[in-house]
């Protein structure tokens, strides 16, 4: 029986010569990864292993990026007890205020994670980095704490949905509209505990940044992880990102078995909305439209999801020249220190700042809620983020409005739930 990239990448690491659906196996993993929040806890928990030492300290890598700058007195001790782990552990890839970045834009573009890699995070969206052929899945505090001492992970072996993309996309289309689409179409649980492996010539439409934001949201169909083949796209991107460092290919077989396989015309997509208080709550910009104009309060642009420079690049070319509407907050974040540099270099920033929004260090701040952005009672936010569960963002009865970059640029213009086709 054939296997699918996420299965033969498992059973690579498990040193087995094959696995299949449901299978439990104790896998190799190439990288451990924790923030701000999510690394207090698992060192906490290295307290009850004999051994206190981590496995390799340059496989872990430590990302201070939920509540950085800290915004209040806990948030620094968490910070601060990080730092002390990770001088006492001589851990390599620690990042913090100057290095920092919001660790799932972060990690790829410091060339942590290549293809074949595998990699557990204590945070859900670290299926991100399967956009680079990597399995890459979140895990709780404890699996991290016992990850970073052993260097490995159990895990039962995922089966699969199969996603065939054809077609190209039209323009305003981004990775943000596809894995909205499917959200939509499969459910919050459509997913659940599988591998959403991506594969089909419309793959190459889609760039790494594309790609990334599909990846990242696999988690919010519940599934395991979310895969892309290795193609010239991400061959380049690691080239000029992980110049060193070794990769591995791993392709699906011909006779690999999936429970379900789903096929999307790229060129059919429009631009789409998750509505609260669900990701899968979705539809499309004709349907709103068709519904009546939903005012709004607030916009945010970045996060793990969309705060790459391609997702800056469509926000500032849609806002360019205009002015943000009247008594509306618009907040862009970049999702790295390298991004924040290069929209300084290209003249991003000053089209924000003059449009009227504002520019924050990478953080993942308004996201969860935690600082840079909070909702008030009764307040509607449209944003690039992930997640629009109840008081995500803020006050319980708030609403978050999911959408890409450009659908944020564009309803930041007209105060409104707009695409740059209104404009």
């Amino acid at each position: 029986m054939g296997m699918t990239m996420t299965q033969k990448i498992l059973a690579a690491h498990a040193g087995l010569p094959s696995v299949k659906a449901g299978d439990l196996i104790e896998a190799n993993l190439d990288l451990v990864l924790g923030n701000d929040v999510t690394t207090p806890v698992a060192i906490n928990e290295l307290a009850k292993f004999r051994k206190k030492t981590v496995f390799d300290n340059t496989k872990i890598a430590l990302v201070m990026d939920h509540f950085t700058p800290n915004k209040d007195i806990k948030s620094a001790e968490h910070v601060k007890q990080v730092r002390d782990f990770v001088k006492a552990n001589g851990i390599v890839n620690y990042f913090d205020v100057g290095q920092m970045g919001i660790e799932h834009a972060l990690l790829p573009e410091k060339g942590l994670i290549v293809a074949g890699n595998t990699c557990i995070g204590a945070d859900s969206h670290t299926c991100t980095y399967g956009a680079l052929g990597a399995f890459s899945t979140g895990v709780g505090s404890t699996d991290m704490a016992a990850g970073m001492v052993t260097g490995k992970a159990w895990f039962k072996v995922p089966s699969a949905i199969k996603f065939v993309l054809k077609g190209e996309k039209a323009p305003w289309i981004s990775g943000k509209d596809l894995i909205l689409h499917i959200i939509g179409k499969i459910g919050v649980d459509g997913a659940r505990y599988k591998s959403m492996e991506f594969t089909g010539e419309g793959v190459s439409a889609l760039s790494m940044d594309d790609r990334f934001t599909v990846a990242n949201m696999a988690i919010e169909a519940g599934a395991k992880n979310g895969i892309f083949p290795v193609d010239e796209k991400t061959i380049e991107y690691m080239k000029e990102h992980a110049p060193n460092k070794e990769y591995t290919v791993y392709e699906a077989d011909e006779d690999a078995e999936y429970d379900e396989v789903i096929e999307i015309d790229l060129s059919t997509l429009r631009p789409t909305v998750a509505f609260p208080h669900l990701p899968e709550n979705t539809k499309t910009i004709d349907e709103i439209h068709a519904q009546g104009d939903i005012e709004i309060d607030q916009v945010v642009i970045g996060s793990c999801t969309n705060g790459r420079i391609e997702d800056m690049r469509i926000a500032a070319d849609v806002m360019n020249g205009r002015k943000v509407a009247d008594w509306l907050r618009v907040i862009i974040i970049p999702g790295t220190q390298e991004v924040y540099l290069q929209m300084i270099r290209e003249g991003l920033a000053e089209i924000f700042v003059e449009a009227g929004a504002i520019v924050s260090t990478p953080t993942c701040g308004p996201c969860l809620g935690g600082h840079m952005g909070i909702l008030a009672h009764g307040e509607r936010a449209v944003s690039t983020t992930n997640r629009n569960f109840v008081g995500r963002m803020g006050a319980i009865d708030s609403e978050i409005y999911l959408a890409s970059p450009a659908v944020a640029a564009a309803s930041a213009i007209l105060g409104k739930i707009a695409s740059p086709e209104d404009l």
